[in-house]
């Protein structure tokens, strides 16, 4: 049996340099001399796709965030057991409600489709009010679709009013239809708000006393991104996009196993027709419609020319799963060995959901939901932080070499636990040996001095194992918002991962979005609300870097004024090339309290003459607020550099090779 390291005590280690402000430290210290003398010759090549972006529904990024449905518990399939806590007004009927004297109650006899159980039965004269997550946010002249499943009882139809109205009761939008089907029946109108509106409300008017079921009631901005039917809030997925990531990793880290086996995000209850889907109880502690689901996230990445890089459990849960009344429950908890043969093939089933013909068995639902293209797939993750227990590596070994046999081009990307050492790290590593993984995901969260004195962390990698994936990482003081002060180490890391970008090969920030006032976890990287988002300065840090991508490692020679190695080692840089362009792209951060004089010997680059572009950030260690701000700059003035105290500066220079 594997022996593991206590991880709440693994958790509490904390690296002696909480801080990068050591104003107090370097009091005296004057400004930094620093020379950089590229090594042309010495260039090696690095990956391609070092920056991505990682997404989970974490802090209710996906409904009530970057899924656009504005209705919240739309299909009545809210639990009890879903919130965290228990909150018993959490149930069916959460996010509606009744005025009049109709009656309104749930049932689930005769249901749309098996997964979706529960239904809104009405009955008398009413409204049904639903409040979307925290008001419905709408904005003037804009068109929203409004859809639902319904059903009357025989005879005549029941007439209904629909309208979009303000908390004061000023109608925006008023329509009327009738509901003439005593079966099922799927109807769809048009509402167009008269006015903007951050905390609108949607209402069913209703007054004869024929029984009226209604079920799945959506109302969707027609302006999604790109347009998208059943898509993503246009601003969130714009900012997403404008990182100009690589790849997108996805459904989760923690998600994506779920909290007990029964859990486990299963990709096929995610696609197909809405009302077929299988929503769940988030690990998080809410509910998850799974409305953003396999289809949607292949789709964003497609359009945003990202990797799609899916997750799937290893066959076990999160190492931090509770029992949950389930005789198998827990963290040593694994699928029933007589049950993983299922298991993989439902992992193989998604390969060909994703790359098969449009006639092949998955395909063909691929096809119908509207793409029957293939997707391209090429890189599938297994596992997520999980702890390595002969459980994991037993069903780990038998999900990569059913993947390894059948889709060989595939590569597998496994897991090395959730810190950067520790048993999870050292027998996940030894796994990856064995079965010769390509990729390695490694995670941890740490402070922002551990960021700036690791800068050497995998300059000692042997470069003929594995290559790893940084799938979660994040400069991390508990509690704080994403400050100047985070970013900037994270910036000093990410030179350094540039530098070992030829084993380093993808590297994806965490956690991607945080909708205020339901914040699980801080710092994160987009903040948002139902009407504004907010960037950080970690956002702009990861965006500086993903718009500055190269495949091209240029080594530097430097030479310092203060030879104190804790000096030294804050001011980090690397230099790339382009390889669109072949521009050079110089990369410089000072995390001192003091500015740093830069000098660049750049005589031996073959450069234009046009002038560069300077991108910088900088500002108050503090802020949550700083952004960059862009010149251009003779290309004859750049050899001598100034760089501000706390800043990143990223330097652009065209190439007569392009």
């Amino acid at each position: 049996m594997i022996k593991h390291y206590d991880l709440a005590l693994l958790k509490q280690k904390q690296w002696s340099e909480r801080s990068v402000d050591d104003d107090v430290r370097f009091a005296g210290l004057k400004p930094l001399d620093v020379k950089l003398t590229p090594k042309i010759g010495q260039s090696k090549s690095i990956s391609d796709m070092l920056v991505g972006v990682f997404f989970e529904d974490i802090n209710y990024a996906a409904d009530g965030g970057l899924y656009a449905e504005l209705i919240q518990n739309r299909d009545f399939e809210y639990k009890l057991s879903d919130k965290q806590g228990h909150d018993k007004n959490w149930n069916e009927k959460t996010a509606w409600s009744m005025d009049g004297s109709g009656q309104f109650h749930i049932d689930s006899i005769n249901p749309i489709h098996p997964n979706n159980k529960h239904y809104a039965r009405l009955q008398g004269a009413g409204i049904l009010r639903n409040i979307g997550y925290d008001g419905i946010a709408l904005h003037k002249n804009e068109r929203y679709d409004l859809s639902f499943f319904g059903r009357g009882t025989a005879g005549k139809g029941r007439q209904l009013k629909i309208r979009i109205s303000t908390q004061d009761g000023k109608i925006l939008d008023e329509k009327s239809l009738v509901v003439d089907s005593k079966n099922w029946k799927k109807y769809q109108l048009v509402l167009t708000a008269n006015a903007t509106c951050k905390d609108a409300v949607l209402e069913f008017v209703f007054t004869d006393r024929q029984q009226l079921d209604l079920d799945l009631i959506s109302l969707f901005p027609q302006n999604t991104f790109k347009g998208r039917k059943n898509g993503l809030r246009k601003d969130l997925a714009e900012a997403i996009a404008a990182l100009n990531p690589r790849f997108v990793r996805f459904p989760g880290g923690c998600l994506a196993h779920g909290d007990g086996i029964d859990n486990i995000y299963h990709w096929s209850n995610t696609v197909g027709p809405l009302e077929s889907r299988v929503p769940q109880r988030n690990m998080w502690g809410y509910h998850q419609t799974v409305g953003l689901g396999y289809y949607e996230y292949f789709q964003f990445c497609e359009d945003i020319g990202a990797y799609a890089v899916p997750v799937v459990a290893a066959g076990v849960p999160c190492q931090n799963s509770g029992a949950h009344g389930h005789p198998l429950g827990g963290q040593q908890c694994g699928i029933p060995m007589e049950d993983m043969d299922d298991y993989i093939q439902e992992v193989l089933n998604l390969i060909e959901w994703a790359n098969g013909d449009k006639n092949s068995t998955w395909g063909k639902v691929r096809a119908a939901a509207g793409h029957p293209e293939p997707f391209h797939l090429k890189y599938i993750g297994v596992g997520n932080e999980d702890l390595i227990s002969n459980v994991f590596e037993e069903r780990f070994t038998m999900i990569y070499n059913a993947i390894r046999e059948k889709y060989p081009d595939i590569q597998v990307i496994g897991t090395a636990g959730p810190f950067f050492e520790g048993t999870d790290y050292v027998e996940g590593w030894k796994i990856a040996d064995k079965l010769s993984v390509p990729i390695m995901d490694e995670h941890y969260y740490q402070t922002p001095g551990w960021f700036i004195h690791n800068q050497d962390f995998y300059d000692k990698y042997d470069r003929n194992k594995a290559q790893v994936y940084l799938g979660e990482y994040a400069a991390h003081i508990e509690g704080r918002a994403s400050t100047l002060e985070v970013a900037l180490a994270e910036a000093a890391y990410l030179t350094a991962l540039e530098r070992n970008g030829d084993i380093v090969k993808m590297a994806s920030y965490a956690p991607l979005l945080a909708k205020d006032g339901y914040t699980q976890w801080r710092p994160d990287l987009i903040y948002f609300n139902n009407t504004d988002v907010n960037l950080t300065p970690s956002y702009y840090v990861q965006q500086l870097f993903g718009r500055n991508n190269g495949t091209e490692y240029v080594p530097v020679e430097a030479s310092y004024s203060n030879t104190a190695v804790e000096v030294q080692k804050r001011v980090a840089f690397s230099i790339v090339k382009d390889p669109k362009d072949q521009s050079i792209i110089i990369k410089m951060v000072n995390v001192l309290p003091v500015a740093v004089n830069m000098e660049l010997e750049l005589a031996k680059f073959n450069l234009e003459t046009e002038p560069a572009v300077v991108a910088q950030l900088t500002g108050e260690l503090k802020s949550t607020t700083a952004k960059p701000e862009q010149k251009s700059v003779p290309v004859e003035k750049l050899k001598n550099q100034q760089l501000p105290p706390y800043s990143l500066t990223i330097i652009r220079i065209p190439s007569r090779a392009k």
